[in-house]
């Protein structure tokens, strides 16, 4: 039995002005520290890749040290969308409809090879990569990952909501990207 505690992740502030009884920074660096640190997932899993995300939500692993300890199963609550497992082309359609009802900013994270580019199902039936479908934020490849690289792609996730910037969801490379994948 493993008696280490676990290490206690702690937020450091925006880069600003201090002073006596003052702290001064910009609205788009508290944002992007907000959104980072309280991310909330959607998991559309679909095969063992589920079961390691499991493993990640667990006391072990302890994802609720980085702000997403509170799985959305509904897509409007969500910013975001864990695609885990083998997407089956039939399936695609549900998977673009539910990243299409999440509200903006909204992140994707591809977990295994299957969500990345099909795996070792290279047939007729099986989607080869979701990013064909909807855009990808981040990849987490593997057969299954471990914990371990969930939480890396999550931290890699963490960064992008943090360093983005508040605009950059108006302009009009965001915009024609969605439009190449034909989202509204």
């Amino acid at each position: 039995m493993d008696t280490r505690v676990p290490e206690i992740k702690t937020v450091e502030a925006p880069e600003g002005v201090e002073g006596a009884g003052f702290f001064a920074t910009s609205l788009e660096k508290v944002v992007g520290m907000a959104r980072a640190n309280s991310l909330w997932p959607l998991p559309f899993a679909t095969s063992c890749c589920g079961i390691e995300f499991m493993a990640t939500m667990g006391s072990h692993y302890d994802i609720s040290r980085f702000g997403s300890e509170r799985p959305s199963f509904s897509p409007r609550q969500a910013d975001l969308l864990m695609v885990m497992g083998t997407i089956a082309k039939k399936m695609a359609p549900i998977v673009k409809q539910v990243y299409e009802q999440m509200a903006e900013p909204r992140w994707v994270l591809a977990m295994g090879a299957c969500a990345c580019s099909g795996g070792i199902f290279d047939s007729y039936s099986v989607l080869q990569g979701i990013d064909r479908i909807i855009p990808v934020d981040v990849y987490v490849p593997g057969c299954p990952p471990r914990p371990e690289q969930v939480i890396d792609g999550l931290m890699r996730v963490q960064d992008l909501a943090r360093n983005e910037s508040i605009r950059r969801r108006n302009a009009p490379e965001y915009q024609a990207l969605l439009e190449s994948y034909n989202i509204k």
